[in-house]
């Protein structure tokens, strides 16, 4: 796996609504046997996804990044990354020591103005920033925010052992819920007349995504219900970390139809380039238009 240039902060307006993506570390190009049971043959079967979201070898372009959504004066982190200082089976996330935090101060985000941390999923690249270590101890990061976890999705992992990459839920989950920062919510629970959630379940049981809506423009964070634009061109393709890839294939896809030529921004949580863009059909399938 290789990493790319940094795309350090990206930003879109909608209405009154500002969306700002903040990248952990740089953009990865892997094989896409790494995320997908595919190889590059099938990659190469979508030529529009070269060059921002693949190399012409059929290598996938991906990114590890956060969103922060300013909203009725209240600021929203979607999804804390991979984390630094954690003990990761992955060489690649394994006690890393990046400026992540300094970054989302210099986008003008520094921790103790968050208002709420909102997990779309428990997996270990969405969790990682919720803590940090200090004198040996996990503690939560954003000290004045309330993070939001939906309630099927801790049921499920809070009776868990600790998952194949590390004790994601030990070290960045559980250190949140003991200091009485965690709300447990429903899949449609609402943040702002703004914000709200909309149940994307199959990657994960309790997965989901993130609705906003102001003034009439529209957007939607997708979390891993899709890990990558290939997944809108070829909708039956789940990934290797799906815990019921055929709820995956049946959510995807009635999300692809929902939004298909609909002036909805997509933003993709592991999206890289452009990483928002609209889903538009093409010819028996779909695409998606970066912008």
């Amino acid at each position: 796996m290789n990493t790319a240039s940094k795309v350090r902060f990206v930003q879109w307006q909608l209405g009154d609504v500002r969306i700002t993506k903040v990248v952990e570390g740089a953009e990865m190009v892997a094989p896409p046997q790494f995320a997908f049971p595919v190889n590059q043959d099938t990659v190469q079967t979508l030529p529009w996804l070269v060059p921002d979201f693949a190399t012409p070898e059929g290598l996938l372009k991906m990114s590890i990044h956060a969103f922060v959504i300013e909203t009725q004066g209240k600021r929203i982190v979607v999804d804390t990354c991979v984390g630094n200082d954690k003990d990761r089976s992955e060489a690649m996330w394994n006690h890393l020591n990046g400026p992540f935090l300094s970054d989302m101060a210099e986008a003008g985000f520094p921790v103790e103005t968050i208002d709420y941390v909102l997990c779309t999923h428990l997996h270990v690249d969405h969790v990682g920033w919720n803590t940090r270590l200090v004198d040996g101890k996990w503690v939560p990061t954003f000290t004045k925010a309330r993070y939001l976890f939906a309630e099927k999705e801790w049921a499920h992992w809070s009776q868990q052992e600790p998952e194949h990459w590390g004790d994601v839920m030990g070290d960045s989950v559980r250190p949140v819920v003991d200091a009485g920062l965690a709300d447990l919510v429903s899949e449609t629970h609402k943040i702002t007349d703004e914000v709200w959630l909309e149940p994307t379940p199959g990657h994960t049981p309790g997965h989901v995504s993130v609705r906003i809506s102001s003034k009439g423009h529209d957007a939607i964070i997708t979390g891993d219900m899709m890990h990558h634009p290939m997944q809108i061109g070829i909708p039956e393709l789940s990934s290797n970390f799906c815990t019921d890839a055929e709820a995956a294939r049946v959510t995807r896809k009635a999300f692809i139809d929902r939004y298909t030529d609909k002036p909805v921004l997509v933003l993709g949580t592991h999206f890289a380039g452009p990483t928002g863009g609209h889903i538009t059909r093409d010819g028996a399938t779909f695409r998606f238009t970066g912008k």
